[in-house]
Order: structure tokens, then sequence, then C-alpha cells
């Protein structure tokens, strides 16, 4: 048993969390990852309106009686979606859990406190983590480098992202980016954190909710299979390596890039296409480089029972027998 400040203040058995993936945050991954002891994500802004987030949360209830919550990503856009909207429709639902991300959940803060949502946020620096700290969240999700998605501008890895913000973060806090397995559990917790946030490993299971084929080509990739896209744009994005994402690799090292050079390669709605239909080489998609560390395609339930196994056995067998030796030699 794993008991963590991060799964005493957040009522979850084991401290694994799901990230909130767009089109892969779904009913079924949520609530596999919350049957198995972790902490499942709706991810909100994957229904395209409210009551369609109404009904997967819905759905979701159906199939597990544990706590699970959704993802908010509040991002800038020209014309944004009725976050409020969500907002209401996640605290009607009586989700207590959400997950925010992309800019600071202010404005929805009163609201969910009010109504008793605890808040995990998304940092990728440490000084947006006290800045999080500050607002009251309840918690803190600190990005590494590694990650998949939007790892930020700073290019500061988890080694030294994770205690850099242990040492200033008095809330729980978990680690995401380049996490599959128990020896990057016991590594997080080692370093500071109470837990770990996995995207790419949770979309290589049984119930993840996209193509067999995109979960077959992140086993057969390795570390180096991401391309960092968006970079001259000061929105770095952390994606599987194809075609597209080398295209706009390409575009972008020419200089002097703009958005509107690569909107048509990046539409999301070709990532979507990617994940229902399979081809790999479609549109962009994202993954972390801890594709190095996923092997196989297990049930979430053998996942978490396998990490949990692992990181025991490394506490006990590897830890306890090096803390032997020492031990045996100071007696010598």
């Amino acid at each position: 048993m794993f008991k963590t400040r991060f799964t005493e203040v957040f009522g979850i058995e084991y401290p694994i969390v799901q990230g909130g993936m767009q089109w892969v945050g779904r009913a079924e991954l949520a609530a596999a990852v919350a049957n198995a002891g972790g902490l499942g994500l709706i991810t909100a802004l994957t229904q395209p309106t409210p009551e369609d987030l109404r009904k997967e949360i819905a759905r979701a209830r159906e199939l597990t009686d544990k706590p699970f919550g959704v993802n908010l990503t509040i991002l800038p856009a020209i014309n944004p979606p009725p976050y409020d909207e969500y907002r209401r429709v996640i605290i009607e639902s009586g989700i207590k859990i959400v997950e925010t991300a992309g800019y600071a959940p202010t404005d929805h803060m009163p609201d969910f406190k009010a109504n008793g949502v605890k808040i995990l946020h998304k940092c990728t620096a440490v000084r947006h983590a006290v800045k999080a700290q500050k607002l009251g969240v309840d918690g803190i999700s600190i990005d590494g480098f590694e990650c998949a998605g939007h790892p930020g501008e700073d290019d500061v890895p988890g080694l030294i992202l994770i205690p850099a913000a242990a040492e200033k973060i008095t809330i729980p806090m978990i680690a995401s980016g380049g996490f599959a397995d128990g020896r990057g559990l016991v590594a997080a917790l080692a370093l500071g954190a109470d837990g770990i946030n996995m995207g790419t490993r949770f979309m290589c299971t049984v119930e993840s909710p996209i193509h067999q084929k995109i979960k077959e080509q992140i086993v057969a990739n390795d570390e180096r299979g991401t391309d960092l896209i968006f970079r001259t744009l000061h929105n770095t994005a952390r994606v599987a390596k194809n075609a597209v994402s080398q295209e706009v690799v390409s575009i972008e090292r020419k200089g002097g890039a703009k958005f509107e050079d690569v909107k048509d390669l990046v539409a999301g709605a070709r990532g979507r296409i990617v994940y229902e239909n399979g081809d790999p080489d479609h549109g962009i998609w994202s993954a972390g480089q801890v594709q190095g560390l996923i092997h196989d395609i297990p049930t979430c339930k053998d996942l978490i029972a396998r990490i949990i196994r692992e990181a025991d056995e490394i506490l006990d067998k590897r830890f306890g027998a090096i803390r032997g030796r020492a031990t045996a030699q100071a007696a010598e």
C-alpha cells in the first residue's frame, strides 16, 4: 500500500494519475484507471459541448463507483469554448476533482472551492507552481521536458524540475513526464513528489479509446520517437515523430515561420483521425519520450498492479540490500 499526501488529500488508493489527454481521456479509460486504484480523468474539451461532457461523466459512473476527475484545459482562443458552462456541468455532476491546465484557474476557483471540488493544476515551471499554490489550488502536477504535449519553454527535465519544485511546494505534488513503471514511481517519490502522472503510458492500454495500430506504434517507438514543434512560435509541443511532424520542423527551421504556414498540418481534426483510423502519419498526435519504456499493451488494472509491485520490490529488495550492505560495512 502506498500512502502519500496526494492519496490522502485526493482520496485515491495509489499515487498514480492518468493524464487528461485530448481525444483520449474518455469514460472507459478514466473508469478503468479508477477501478484499478488510480485517478482517472475525463478530458472536458474532448466533448464537443458541455452537455456531451455531462453524458460522458454519467457514462463513467456506470463503469465505476470509484473517484475520478475531469481535466479542464484553459487556453487562449479567438472563439474560446464556453468554459463557464463546462465548469457548471462538472459541479452539477458531482465531480470532486478537477485537473486544470494552461492558464491559471483563477476565474474558476471560487465556484470549484464553494462546491468542494479539489483542484490539481498542471505546471511546467517552478515559478508557475509557486503562483498556483498561492492562488489556493489543492495540488500541483509538475511537468518535465520529457512529457508529451506542451512542456513549456524552459527545457528543464524532471530530474531537476521535480526536486526544485519540491523545495518550494508545500501542498501535494505529482510528477509528469517520463513515467511508465515502478522505477519511475520510486524515483519521483525520492525526488520529492507525492505520486506520478502518466499520459503516454495510459494511451497504450487495453481500455485506451484509440486505434490498436497507434498503441502498437507506441510500443515500436523508442525514446527518440518524438519531435518538438512550435519551437519558433514559443509554444513548444512534444509530439510523436512522423511525416507530418517532420514537415512542420522543416518549415520552422527555414526561419520566419508563422502559425499560418503550418496550421493545416497541425489541425486537431487530423490528429483525431489518427486515433480513430490508426494511420500514425495522418496528422500530429501527442506522445512523450517515455515511449522508450513502453513494451506492451496491458489492462489498466494489470499496469497499475505491476507498477506498485515493482516499486515495492525496489524499495524492499534493491534499497534494502543496499542499506544492508552499508550497515554491514559500518559494523566492520
